[in-house]
């Protein structure tokens, strides 16, 4: 089953500015799982690229939040999910596109993340 996931950065990802619950290796061990992942935050998509080369994680996508669903269109997944801190911005788009959305908290405590899962 191919999922793919979706990460805000700020207030999502331990990196983020204010710093959120879920940490890179949380996100290697999901990539290793063969997960599609990628960014979809308010930071350029450059910003975006580049945060994630300064922690040798090689992502699907990286994209502004407003361009989450062509990430849909561009890769083929059985699950889509969009992970971020806002309801607002976060949750209301990724509903809107066709994604399910988590908080970080409550997507911390996914299997996904265990590394013996």
């Amino acid at each position: 089953m191919a999922i793919l996931i979706s990460f805000d950065i700020d207030g999502t990802l331990e990196v983020g500015d204010p710093p959120g619950p879920l940490t890179m290796d949380m996100v290697r061990i999901v990539q290793e799982k063969g997960f599609l992942i990628g960014s979809c935050s308010d930071r350029p998509p450059t910003s975006q690229r580049s945060l994630w080369e300064e922690y040798n994680i090689s992502v699907d996508f990286a994209v502004a939040k407003h361009l989450l669903a062509g990430v849909k269109s561009e890769f083929e997944a059985d699950a889509y999910y969009h992970i971020g801190d806002r309801e607002d911005l976060d949750r209301q788009m990724a509903l809107r596109v066709g994604f399910d959305f988590l908080w970080p908290d409550e997507a911390a405590e996914k299997s996904w993340f265990d590394p013996d899962a």
